[in-house]
């Protein structure tokens, strides 16, 4: 039976990235070696990190003066490197869910943390809107969640900003064009739209660093990553390649542009569902805050008895991963990059069959 892989993250991945990826693993560039025992300095290997930066910079159409980092740590490490490296006195926030307030936690250690407007009062379904929120002009950066994974929120646009804008997109990189220019800096997990866990990506504006006054230590300083380009320490090589590999999946298809009309075409029909079902509804109403990465939906009231039912029924249909965040509950349809359009039609079909039985 045919899975359909709905994982919040790590979540799906291109077929064909799985497969070269394992096929290096096994023998990397016919060298007899294993991918997972090769140098990071190896002479096959840097290549690897070149055309990965390269297609970084292509497929979002970076700027002159920015550089493209694969680190460690995960998304949770840069809640701590930003305010590091870029918060001097001020630094403003937009809260909209549980990874926004952690980055804006760690921010608090390094000097005064604005939270500019945050969405609590309704659980975080919707995004602030611009307009009903001030950030303030004499504040370092502007940070930003661009999609919220667990409440299935989203911007789906660039932010105007008095201020240089910082953005963790673990969860929404190369969905859709971004401006890079009015960001300072971009990062994020790579478990959602790259590669397997084990790395983050960061975009980073070369001459907005070395600005504060603070000694940072040599591993969390970005300056230290970027003179060695990605290789200070060692860096995950297998993750690496395997973002590689998803990259030039992603200039075949047509790049980021192509993305967003899938995400839009998938998010389409998944919503169009949800509205339209008699048994099944989505958290978020508020139709400009959807995500198209992750979709949240619950049983309506009078079904609330049927969650586990339903859930055991989509299981044995192949869905996998479409429960809820345990701080949330109900179910989640992560729809990223890598998921086809006939998995979100899969799931329609399954809520449809259970609907009609009940």
């Amino acid at each position: 039976m045919k899975k359909h892989n709905f994982n919040a993250g790590p979540s799906i991945l291109p077929r064909e990235v799985i497969e070269d990826t394992a096929k290096a693993i096994l023998d990397f560039e016919n060298s007899g070696l294993s991918l997972m025992e090769i140098s990071h300095r190896a002479k096959n290997f840097q290549p690897v990190v070149d055309e990965a930066v390269a297609l970084f910079k292509e497929l979002l159409d970076i700027p002159e003066g920015y550089s493209v980092l694969f680190l460690g740590g995960g998304a949770s490490l840069e809640f701590c490197m930003i305010p590091y490296n870029f918060l001097e006195k001020k630094a403003a926030y937009l809260n909209t869910g549980v990874w926004a307030k952690k980055a804006m936690k760690e921010a608090k250690n390094f000097g005064e943390t604005i939270e500019v407007a945050n969405s609590a009062d309704k659980n975080f379904t919707y995004i602030p809107k611009v307009g009903s929120y001030t950030v303030p002009a004499d504040a370092d950066y502007f940070h930003v969640t661009s999609n919220n994974t667990i409440y299935g929120t989203e911007l789906h646009a660039d932010l105007d900003s008095p201020v240089p804008m910082i953005a963790d997109m673990s969860s929404d990189i190369f969905s859709r064009p971004v401006d890079v220019s009015k960001y300072n800096c971009i990062y994020g997990g790579a478990q959602k739209n790259l590669a397997p866990a084990g790395v983050t990506f960061v975009i980073v504006k070369n001459d907005a660093l070395g600005k504060v006054s603070r000694t940072i230590p040599t591993m969390l300083d970005y300056r230290t990553h970027i003179e060695k380009g990605s290789m200070f320490n060692t860096p995950p090589v297998v993750p690496i390649y395997a973002a590689l590999l998803t990259l030039r999946w992603l200039k075949k298809l047509g790049g980021v542009k192509v993305m967003q009309q899938r995400a839009e075409e998938r998010a389409k029909v998944m919503y169009g569902a949800l509205d339209s079902s008699r048994m099944f509804r989505p958290t978020i109403t508020d139709e400009a805050s959807r995500s198209n990465m992750n979709i949240c939906f619950v049983l309506k009231d009078e079904y609330q008895e049927l969650e586990k039912d339903f859930f055991d029924f989509a299981t044995a249909k192949g869905m996998v991963g479409i429960k809820g965040h345990r701080l949330v509950g109900g179910f989640r349809a992560s729809c990223y990059n890598a998921l086809p359009l006939e998995s979100v039609k899969a799931l329609v079909d399954c809520m449809k069959e259970y609907e009609s039985k009940h």
